[in-house]
């Protein structure tokens, strides 16, 4: 078994529309800020590990592009193996995202582009890449049969599995079983478990279903209200750290996984591990952007040992 972090996911070219409000259906309204960048739930928690001192393989497609080639500048920039297979006939994914440029809250519109062709045989091919691996982590952006082969395949080799069951839809039932961790906020809590999480007890009460589908640990994000933690031995909040302004929660999630991920491949205390994932969160929720904004690991360091 390795050091290192596998993961499987998508990437998108984020493209992120700054505006007082969302535009209704035949309207048009002047927005106050655009950029373009790195994006993908996996893509961005792959950035987001190696940032926080992993060594990370992201296996995924792109297609051969001028989204493709911003996905490969931006692992290369932040030493990440990529594994991609890039395809002439499907274009990369790419993401619409509306940030409310008063209050940060977001919405996005995700079309996966060539890793939506992310299938078993895929996962077949990057076995050893997952084998060799201490962490392996994935995601619902890609097809679900893909996602569930992976953990599989982690599973058999002894490798710690995380799942991120985002964004929230319907994924074989038998994944559960395969989940040392599984990371969901609240949102996609509430969709698999048929309740909202509007209180901690409502978080506790998440975290027990999801340990009886067969989960090893919830860890449930909270936003501004941090983490649950829980698992057969134990319950523990963890709050959320507060690293100055909040300015942009898109990647806020990928930054938690990313930093717990690396963590806990180095051998990280669970508990501690989500500590370190909650300060790699709250340094990025500082910054614009998802992948840009995820911190390195001396400014994860320094913060915790302020």
């Amino acid at each position: 078994m390795g050091t290192g972090i596998s993961i499987l996911g998508i990437f998108v070219a984020d493209t992120a529309y700054l505006a007082p409000r969302m535009p209704a259906v035949g309207e048009t309204i002047a927005g106050s800020g655009f950029s373009v960048g790195p994006g993908g739930k996996g893509s961005n928690q792959a950035v987001a590990a190696a940032r926080a001192g992993a060594d990370v393989s992201f296996i995924s497609k792109i297609g051969r592009d001028t989204f493709g080639d911003l996905a490969l500048k931006t692992y290369e920039q932040a030493g990440v193996t990529a594994k991609l297979t890039v395809m002439d006939d499907h274009p990369t994914g790419a993401a619409f995202i509306y940030v409310n440029d008063r209050t940060g809250d977001n919405a996005i519109i995700v079309y996966a582009g060539a890793a939506g062709t992310i299938g078993v045989e895929d996962v077949e091919a990057a076995r050893s890449t997952i084998e060799l691996s201490a962490v392996f982590i994935t995601q619902l952006e890609q097809p679900a049969p893909a996602a569930h082969r992976a953990l599989e395949i982690a599973r058999q080799a002894g490798v710690t599995t995380i799942f991120n069951p985002a964004p929230a839809g319907v994924f074989p039932a038998e994944i559960y079983g395969l989940c040392d961790y599984i990371i969901p906020n609240e949102t996609e809590a509430a969709a698999l478990v048929g309740f909202p999480l509007e209180t901690l007890e409502d978080a506790k009460r998440a975290g027990d279903v999801l340990l009886s589908h067969g989960v090893g640990t919830a860890v449930i994000t909270l936003g501004g209200q941090g983490v649950l933690f829980r698992n057969a031995g134990q319950s523990t909040h963890v709050p959320a750290v507060s690293c100055g302004p909040v300015i942009d929660t898109t990647g806020a999630g990928d930054a938690f996984v990313g930093g717990f991920a690396a963590a806990l491949a180095r051998g990280a205390a669970p508990l501690d591990a989500v500590r370190f994932g909650c300060t790699t969160a709250g340094i990025a929720v500082t910054r614009r952007g998802t992948a840009p904004a995820m911190p390195t690991l001396a400014e994860i360091e320094a913060v915790m040992a302020g």
